[in-house]
């Protein structure tokens, strides 16, 4: 096989290659003292104004990396939970601990259609992941539960879809042709 032959069927393999997704990972350790999460911090929409966030131990709230943690302010509702996407994303989950009982849920939207819930989490002074159950794209975020202000979150990690890889008759005709080009480029000499 020619250079110009292996170097065209790495490019199409390259090309036909998914590229894979880098995640966000908010983990407010980032913030400096305490007090509310600034509107567009992460890029994300927090202006509902319903968060903020804490460096200091309080168990059972508990952060699952650093000493930040988000909670929502004292008798936050679900509107006040809100947390808005500049861009569509996946959004994969976060990290929560609490007072058992105060259980979360998250409940995910696109184009202000609810497109999927997640599982519901009781937390405790353990950080757990609760993930988004949702691998579509989404534009915001709320949460759901009966005492969320007594709960912290850590870790929001969200990533942007990653390039879909072609149909396969489009990877079939894109490796046929270059198989031409090769055959002709033997035959011309």
């Amino acid at each position: 096989m020619s250079k110009l032959t292996t170097w065209i069927a790495a490019g199409a393999l390259a090309l036909l290659a998914p590229v894979a997704a880098t995640a966000t990972v908010l983990n407010f350790d980032n913030l400096g003292s305490d007090g509310s999460v600034p509107a567009n911090y992460g890029g994300l929409d927090w202006s509902a104004g319903g968060w903020g966030f804490y460096t200091f131990p309080q168990p059972p709230y508990t952060p699952h990396s650093g000493d930040g943690r988000a909670a929502l302010n004292w008798d936050a509702d679900k509107a006040a939970s809100h947390i808005g996407f500049v861009q569509d994303m996946v959004f994969d989950g976060a990290w929560f601990a609490g007072l058992q009982g105060a259980t979360v849920q998250y409940e995910l939207y696109l184009d202000g259609a609810l497109v999927g819930t997640s599982a519901v989490l009781d937390p405790t002074g353990a950080p757990t992941f609760l993930a988004s159950g949702y691998s579509g794209l989404v534009d915001a975020i709320e949460f759901v539960g009966p005492a969320l202000d007594s709960v912290v979150m850590d870790d929001f990690t969200f990533h942007a879809q990653a390039n879909a890889v072609p149909e396969p008759a489009s990877a079939a005709l894109l490796l046929a042709g270059l198989a031409g080009l090769a055959i002709r480029r033997r035959q011309l000499g």
